[in-house]
């Protein structure tokens, strides 16, 4: 039997540790998965694109029908104690740690039926734990991926708790000894099990549409940004398997990855086989926003 960690997280109200938080087997998450997640980076103590992380969530949770049952201040301010906390375990302050922010709610404890009931508190928990970043030879090499159709839902858009169709994909790349399966749906991209996909052709970065079929990640518009700034060409559309094959770079990313690069896909290179010049300047505009994170 695992055992858990003794990580300070919040359930309804209270502060506890996670072998402590106990929730119903009633509860709809546990049921049915009807819940909905986010998860927030934080570098030195300071939560990274917090209001773009609360717009996502809230746009998630009006798409199942929950009430937010905290404001975006109190989010912030339980947050910011788990990470105190955490630190404080650690014999650190806040500022010494990169943490990892995850919130979860759902729709909360009911007798099973599929129909949602309306008269149910949701329930709320958060976590934190360290960041696991990128290592050293991953940023320096890049890493490999496979590539596999994509038989998940059509409502990807959602930040679900429902997250057997990733596991699925996960488990692909993970039994392949790559680090992602980057998916296709009627020829062409999506994303990936857990990251957004990015390819680079030409010297122009090109994503995926925002729309259903795909989880807007929070660098959709960081990426965007930086991209602007340095004068990178940016273009979101539907991105063939093929122009995927032909890429000269293929990058991924994520609240984790940040931005990564990928130098192997089914077992063939990308380009020129190393991170391209538009992973780094990229990864340097990243570097740069979270420098100015720390800051605030």
């Amino acid at each position: 039997m695992t055992t858990l960690p003794p990580l300070p997280c919040y359930l309804n109200g209270s502060f506890t540790l996670l072998p402590n938080a106990k929730i119903s087997v009633m509860d709809r998450g546990f049921i049915f998965g009807d819940g909905i997640y986010e998860v927030v980076p934080a570098y030195g103590g300071r939560l990274f694109r917090f209001a773009q992380h609360m717009a996502r969530l809230d746009r998630s949770l009006a798409e199942v029908r929950i009430a937010n049952p905290l404001t975006h201040a109190q989010w912030a301010d339980v947050a910011r104690q788990l990470m105190t906390t955490y630190a404080a375990a650690n014999g650190v302050g806040t500022d010494a740690l990169d943490q990892l922010i995850y919130i979860q709610i759902t729709r909360g404890v009911a007798m099973r039926d599929h129909v949602m009931p309306t008269d149910i508190t949701p329930t709320v928990f958060v976590m934190t734990n360290t960041m696991k970043m990128p290592t050293e030879a991953q940023r320096k090499q890049g890493v490999a991926c496979v590539t596999a159709d994509d038989f998940r839902w059509e409502k990807a858009h959602i930040k679900s708790t429902s997250l057997l169709g990733a596991v699925f994909a996960r488990q692909i790349s993970f039994d392949a000894g790559a680090l992602e399966t980057v998916m296709f749906r009627d020829g062409f991209l999506s994303e990936a099990a857990a990251s957004n996909v990015w390819v680079v052709k030409d010297g122009r970065v090109l994503g995926t549409p925002k729309d259903n079929l795909v989880l807007e990640g929070i660098r959709y518009g960081l990426i965007e940004e930086i991209c602007r700034a340095r004068g990178i060409p940016f273009e979101l559309r539907r991105v063939s398997r093929e122009e995927v094959q032909h890429a000269d770079e293929i990058l991924l990313s994520s609240a984790t990855k940040e931005v990564l690069p990928v130098t192997l896909l089914d077992g063939k290179a990308v380009g020129s086989g190393q991170p391209g010049p538009v992973y780094a300047q990229l990864i340097a505009g990243y570097a740069d926003e979270k420098a100015q994170s720390r800051q605030q």
